[in-house]
């Protein structure tokens, strides 16, 4: 390459180690792989959604709708009419409404905060725009928002506040009595990104969404999927919901013809499939407790989860341990990646894989 064309090349967007995602199962070999790495549904999609799914397939040739106005009229309806249409924004998958956030808010030179162990997406994309990085790692050992750190780190070339609640990779959540603290003392000139992806599997008492306080106001987005609970990983669609001002700020920059017919009829579909959600949830609850209690018997460090994985502190070093449970017919992933060196996130699966996993390290 010349170095010519290599001057008008962004600095910032230099070769750097990019987001992995987590692997596929191998096609390879007889042996059933319980695949417990990515954080899909464990129950595969809605029934709804294959069924509108499948009928959208025979459209195709036909260009999408222009506008995603027919997901957000879904989604009003998913939240109790609590909300506007126009509040509402959809894309390809949450991480392309984070993207969409980055692009539409920073500029080069400006900061963004996120806190470590966390998704890695938010630092690779604010890179592409050129964004500083300010990393306010949880706090350990229990992996809470350091409110303290944050504030501290905030100044006038902020813009965008991250913060993800339950958290991926540890499953951890920002209290409301500390979200209310927090949110109580950030400049109302900064953006908050609220990850909520998982939500539909937290049932702390005080667990608190982005809702309440996107109806008071604050400048808060709230980034949805419908990858887990909704089973549309493959689909690749999601969502955020904001005041009404802010979202139509975003607006401006949502191509025309962005969601696939596909993905928009399997939205539509599974947000009506009130059972299948149900029984996703349930499924989700049943397995985090039968699993606590077998890594407790078989003395396995995790941390109290309220998503659909736990994060582990595995008893061997975390490439041994998930080779080992892969030669076992588990596949599990190491999140040195995410910022959680030696850790490990295991997908509560169903109680058929949810039992190969205890088997596989009872053997262990």
């Amino acid at each position: 390459m010349s170095k010519e064309i290599e001057s008008i090349f962004k600095s910032y967007l230099q070769p750097k180690k990019a987001y992995e995602g987590g692997k596929g199962i191998p096609s390879k070999g007889e042996k059933k792989i319980y695949k417990l790495s990515s954080n899909e549904n464990p129950l595969g999609q809605s029934p709804k959604a294959t069924s509108a799914l499948i009928n959208a397939a025979k459209n195709i040739h036909i260009y999408p709708d222009q506008t995603d106005i027919r997901l957000r009229k879904a989604l009003v309806r998913d939240f109790d009419e609590q909300l506007a249409e126009d509040q509402f924004i959809c894309g390809n998958s949450g991480s392309e409404i984070i993207d969409m956030i980055l692009r539409a808010f920073v500029n080069e030179d400006d900061e963004v905060i996120f806190s470590n162990p966390c998704f890695l997406p938010y630092s690779v994309f604010s890179r592409w725009y050129g964004a500083e990085q300010i990393d306010v790692a949880l706090r350990e050992p229990d992996y809470s928002l350091d409110v303290e750190g944050i504030l501290a780190a905030i100044n006038n070339r902020t813009k965008i506040i991250f913060l993800t609640s339950p958290n991926n990779p540890t499953g951890t959540y920002i209290p409301e009595a500390l979200m209310n603290d927090f949110l109580s003392r950030i400049p109302k000139n900064i953006i908050i990104v609220l990850d909520e992806v998982y939500r539909h599997f937290a049932d702390a008492e005080d667990f608190v969404s982005g809702l309440p306080y996107v109806k008071k106001g604050h400048n808060i987005i709230a980034v949805n999927s419908f990858s887990k609970t909704y089973g549309l990983a493959g689909q690749r669609i999601g969502y955020c919901y904001t005041t009404l001002k802010i979202a139509q700020y975003i607006r401006q920059i949502h191509k025309p013809f962005l969601l696939p017919h596909t993905s928009t009829e399997a939205a539509i579909g599974a947000l009506s499939d009130i059972e299948f959600i149900q029984k996703t949830v349930q499924t989700v609850l049943d397995g985090r407790k039968f699993l606590s209690q077998a890594f407790d018997r078989l003395g396995i460090k995790y941390w109290p989860t309220q998503a659909n994985f736990f994060l582990v502190d595995p008893p061997l070093p975390e490439f041994e341990f998930t080779d080992f449970l892969m030669q076992q017919g588990v596949m599990v992933r190491p999140v040195s990646q995410f910022g959680a060196p030696g850790k490990v996130r295991i997908t509560i699966g169903d109680s058929e894989a949810n039992e190969a996993l205890i088997q596989a390290l009872e053997k262990m």
